[in-house]
């Protein structure tokens, strides 16, 4: 009995070791210093590694100012928006949207979910980038920037 113990404490013993190794190669890219989050997670899998990519939002068209709200332009605008914040967050970790395997997109109650779709296949399926992810789309009440109608991350592997 204390041979099997034994080599259940070394198994897991080795099993937390493997654990911290693979921890230690974890990369974390990109991001404010004083952001809760970083941009790009990347995360080896043994032949590929998986990038997290964090949701990004639109830039606004107008920023607040004198007591206005920002103005964050319409869907088309927004999604053209999500996209430029994504490809920059992307390009830090060497990564295209080609590399795109998941997305999840999540869209206010004032977004136009056909005319996002329409920018999103600018972006997914084409002759340039024939690669589309899959994808999960959900309407929230409301995203972390008061306006916004969009924002959208990704999981990415290469």
């Amino acid at each position: 009995m204390k041979f099997k113990t034994l080599a259940i404490a070394t198994s897991m013993a080795v099993i937390g070791l493997a654990g911290v190794a693979n921890a230690q190669e974890i990369q974390r890219i990109g991001g404010s210093p004083t952001s809760p989050f970083v941009s790009v997670t990347a995360v080896p899998t043994g032949g590929k590694t998986l990038y997290f990519v964090s949701g990004a939002l639109p830039t606004p068209v107008t920023r607040p100012a004198e007591g206005q709200p920002a103005k964050w332009g319409d869907t088309t605008q927004q999604t053209k928006s999500v996209f430029e914040n994504l490809k920059k967050s992307m390009a830090a970790a060497g990564l295209t949207f080609g590399d795109v395997v998941k997305a999840t997109v999540l869209m206010g109650p004032e977004l136009n979910f056909q005319e996002m779709n329409k920018v999103w296949l600018t972006e997914f399926g084409t002759a340039a980038q024939p690669n589309k992810p899959a994808r999960a789309a959900f309407f929230v009440h409301a995203l972390a920037a008061p306006g916004a109608q969009l924002e959208i991350e990704f999981i990415a592997a290469k």
